[in-house]
């Protein structure tokens, strides 16, 4: 037997706002959450932006201890996570039995900044001086374990690593052990906090990283004259829920997750196939499970990173799985030209967007678009939001190693 699966809660901290709330009236708004690094002296660094989080305290939020002997990647996945479990109301005792509720939040870098410190305190004073909690602090699988803890998760939990997929690829996983009966409810998403020097340097060596200093003009998907992303960073947790469960307890339902594509281009470790196959295929296997028109009321948050190659690549990827009339059709917008790029939590971010956007019936645009690209010609939503009826949306991610994942979401028939 196959369940439906609802989206019943939602929690974010993002560089638009340390809410859902504040994150989804940040991208209606076209508000930038791109600025100076202020996490670190950039003085000998060619990338001087990134989306940052602002006014993030963990040891207020969670406590000082426990804030001490976590990751900030970490910190920012509990917080969603507090947020995700109280919207949903799953965080009632008795509402849920807990072995029936999972965690998949993944990470595509993990506890970098733990990492680092402790590399750094091993050289200066010796192997014995390590931190008796680098391990668990830095290991990616920590942000579903810790939130598994918290909630007292006792059903399937895993961490998703694939790169700039990862919580694309989270959410279409729990989606699927809801929908085949492994579970009745799953916290599922991403998080990263990768914006210190080690990082920064490495992007800018592989040339993924924009080198432009200002920040309104830094990430601008689609546009000719990208050259690059910003990285970003924060945490997304959606809950999933299966549907029957959902209505019966008259939880608030966002949106159906109605489709799920996970594939790869087996082409490079880095560049997209520009023939695009890998996404054209996630694409229509996302649509095909869906049982969706892709010429009605579609809304599709791209992967959009504002790099040369990922934004024409995918733009070829929408014509060839939807179709040209249909990819014409749709309201298309990167929220990346606000969030920046948060690697391993960016695809949450995004399916929110989605499910936010179905809900609202509102399209978040793509700000700082200014000059049209001949290979990049639908319908980008430049600069603002756009009112219109939808019917469903389509979430696309693409991760280094090829990593495809496309999430189709449906709109909520809800009574005048």
């Amino acid at each position: 037997m196959e369940h439906r699966v609802a989206i019943t809660g939602i929690g974010a901290v993002t560089p638009l706002g340390n809410t859902a709330k504040e994150t989804w009236e940040g991208m209606v708004a076209g508000r930038c959450g791109i600025g100076p690094i202020t996490h670190f002296d950039t003085e000998n660094f060619k990338v001087k932006v990134a989306a940052e989080v602002k006014d993030f305290d963990g040891a207020a939020l969670l406590g000082k201890q426990e804030a001490a002997h976590l990751d900030l990647f970490s910190q920012y996945a509990l917080v969603a996570s507090d947020e995700a479990m109280a919207d949903s109301g799953l965080d009632v005792e008795g509402v849920i039995d807990r072995e029936r509720l999972g965690v998949y939040v993944g990470s595509g870098v993990g506890g970098i900044n733990a990492f680092a410190d402790n590399v750094h305190v091993i050289s200066e004073r010796g192997p014995r001086r390590a931190s008796p909690f680098m391990i668990t602090m830095m290991i990616a699988n920590m942000a579903s374990g810790n939130i598994a803890i918290r909630h007292k998760a006792l059903g399937p939990t895993l961490p998703v690593v694939t790169a700039c997929a990862t919580s694309a690829h989270a959410v279409g996983e729990a989606f699927r052990a809801i929908k085949h009966g492994y579970a009745d409810a799953i916290l599922a998403g991403g998080a990263e906090a990768a914006i210190m020097p080690d990082s920064i340097a490495g992007f800018t060596s592989c040339r993924a990283l924009t080198t432009n200093p200002d920040p309104a003009t830094a990430c601008r998907p689609f546009d000719a004259e990208r050259n690059g992303f910003v990285m970003g960073e924060g945490a997304c947790v959606l809950v999933l829920e299966e549907w029957q469960h959902a209505v019966e307890r008259g939880a608030h339902i966002y949106a159906e997750v109605v489709g799920y594509g996970n594939t790869d281009d087996a082409y490079h470790i880095t560049s997209p196939d520009p023939e695009a196959d890998g996404i054209t295929r996630a694409i229509r296997l996302a649509v095909e499970e869906g049982g969706v028109k892709p010429e009605e009321g579609l809304y599709i948050n791209a992967h959009g990173t504002s790099t040369k190659l990922n934004d024409a690549s995918e733009t070829r990827g929408f014509k060839q799985a939807l179709g040209e009339d249909a990819a014409r059709a749709a309201h298309v917008s990167s929220t990346k030209s606000m969030t920046g790029h948060m690697i391993g939590a960016t695809g949450a971010v995004e399916a929110m967007a989605c499910a936010l956007a179905l809900e609202n019936g509102v399209v978040p645009p793509t700000i700082n678009y200014r000059t049209p690209d001949p290979e990049c010609d639908l319908d980008y939503t430049p600069n603002e939001a756009v009112e219109c009826e939808l019917t469903w949306a389509l979430s696309t991610n693409l991760g280094f190693g090829g990593h495809n994942a496309a999430l189709a979401l449906r709109a909520v028939e809800r009574s005048a």
